[in-house]
């Protein structure tokens, strides 16, 4: 038997049902469902960033439920309902997508003219300056989520620094700006100050993703790349202790090194 979307709307009104539904699924909120939903998203992410496509399906099927849920609370309270989150996403897209649909509607699809991919970002930019604006929303940050990982956030709150040109206009500047606070956060080492070492380490922290940016790399995905690469170095280092009868909880440093650079030979 095959099942379409309006199955998995039918399945989610059935699990709200206030008398035969599911108590689990009948108890949740919108806040108690989104650590929920940002596990989903890593996990699509995960399953993308290892290759792992035969896991993919079954992945983008659990984040569609979370969409599903929140349509689901939200037409219970009588907010929205899915076909309206369906009509304000193609809307949207139609509208920041001219190169493509003129006229914003799929009739003028194929008499768009061409477009570089910078006058597409241009395009997109200010059609989400022009939505903000009409939500009155005064704050060049208001609409960056609190709730993204720190390097993502710190990433958009820069990219959105550009608008009122404060970058700095070569990445020599970056490496110097690195250089700097490298000194400070000796310094507040030096001074035994947990707070100044925080603060500064934060600022070194925030620098990086500034250097990150300037070389066109998203940090939040360099740095899950760089921890898994160190998860497998780590199981190879144990596999290599093992074989060759060494303890790693008593290995020498030069043994540790020793092992760290067979398995990066590896």
């Amino acid at each position: 038997m095959s099942h379409r979307l309006t199955d998995l709307v039918r399945l989610m009104a059935c699990l709200r049902d206030p008398e035969h539904g599911c108590p689990w699924d009948r108890s949740q909120t919108y806040r108690s469902i989104v650590p929920f939903t940002l596990e989903e998203a890593y996990e699509v992410g995960d399953v993308i960033e290892r290759g792992k496509f035969d896991e993919l399906c079954a992945e983008l099927g659990d984040m569609l439920f979370q969409v599903v849920f929140y349509a689901r609370l939200a037409e219970e309270d009588d907010r929205f309902t899915l076909d309206d989150v369906i009509e304000a996403i193609v809307s949207k897209l139609l509208t920041r997508h001219p190169h493509v649909f003129p006229d914003a509607t799929f009739q003028s699809f194929g008499r768009g003219e061409s477009a570089s991919v910078q006058s597409i970002k241009q395009t997109w930019e200010a059609k989400k300056a022009e939505e903000r604006a009409s939500r009155k929303q005064l704050g060049l940050f208001d609409d960056v989520p609190l709730a993204l990982p720190a390097l993502s956030r710190a990433q958009k709150i820069q990219k959105r620094a550009l608008k009122v040109g404060f970058d700095w206009s070569s990445i020599v500047g970056v490496f110097e700006k690195i250089d700097e606070e490298l000194v400070e956060l000796h310094t507040a080492r030096t001074d035994e100050n947990s707070a100044a070492i925080q603060e500064e380490y934060g600022d070194l922290l925030f620098t990086i993703v500034s250097l990150g940016r300037h070389l066109g790399l998203d940090s939040e995905q360099a740095l899950r790349l760089a921890t898994q690469k160190f998860e497998s170095r780590i199981e190879t280092v144990k596999r290599l202790a093992k074989a060759q009868g060494i303890d790693l909880t008593t290995a020498t440093d030069n043994d540790k090194n020793g092992l760290w650079d067979q398995a990066k030979a590896l």
